[in-house]
């Protein structure tokens, strides 16, 4: 969607609806037949389907009738929940060490934790930086002094950290993560009291087993 923005939400009428629930029962269907159905003229409901088309609920094609649009459809259905789902609907809480920790306390919280991404946070609570398992094997792997090496000297820094806002969306998040190739991105807002929007306060995490959990219960939904 440009510039991030949400599709805006148009309410069905009561006789869309039913022309909705004709062709997804009787697909491919014409105007003629959905008319029949409804008890009223062809002309009365050319309206109707146009609407229904341009907001993608049906679909036409020539000679052959009406049949359901890509909003109808479960890849449809599941892209609307997922644009109007909030990050902060599923977010989990973040998993954070502080500037001073070492490479050995980052490597226990991983376990610890069962994550695979550590926010680092500064001496003010704001975040600097991400840690994750691959940056912590490129600096342990063949390096028997790894342990002792601060955690700041082996961090990912802001900026080029990639985040997600609490009110951005599902699939926001889950297309930058795919487009960054992550597997899990902090939940920040601007910290308080801060005229640095660089300042950032980390207030969770959404990450691909938490995106896969939010695909298993939308699709048991639908």
């Amino acid at each position: 969607m440009p510039g991030g923005e949400e599709e805006p939400f148009i309410e069905l009428t009561p006789r869309q609806l039913e022309i909705v629930d004709i062709v997804q029962k009787h697909a491919p269907v014409t105007g003629e037949q959905i008319a029949e159905t409804l008890g009223v003229s062809r002309p009365t409901i050319r309206s109707d389907l146009s609407v229904l088309i341009m907001l993608g609920h049906l679909d036409a094609k020539p000679k052959v009738g009406y049949f359901l649009g890509k909003t109808q459809t479960a890849d449809g259905k599941l892209k609307d929940m997922l644009v109007h789902l909030k990050v902060k609907d599923r977010m989990s809480r973040p998993i954070v060490i502080s500037e001073q920790a070492t490479v050995n306390d980052a490597v226990i919280t991983l376990f610890m934790e069962n994550t695979g991404m550590l926010a680092v946070t500064d001496a003010q609570g704001l975040l600097s930086g991400i840690v994750s398992l691959k940056d912590l094997l490129k600096v342990t792997l063949g390096n028997p002094g790894a342990a002792g090496i601060p955690i700041n000297m082996v961090m990912t820094r802001l900026p080029r950290i990639v985040t997600v806002g609490p009110e951005d969306t599902l699939w926001e998040a889950s297309k930058k993560m795919l487009e960054h190739q992550v597997g899990g991105l902090p939940v920040v807002k601007p910290a308080e009291g801060s005229d640095d929007r660089s300042r950032l306060e980390i207030v969770g995490r959404i990450t691909k087993t938490s995106m896969t959990q939010v695909l298993v219960d939308l699709s048991s939904e639908m």
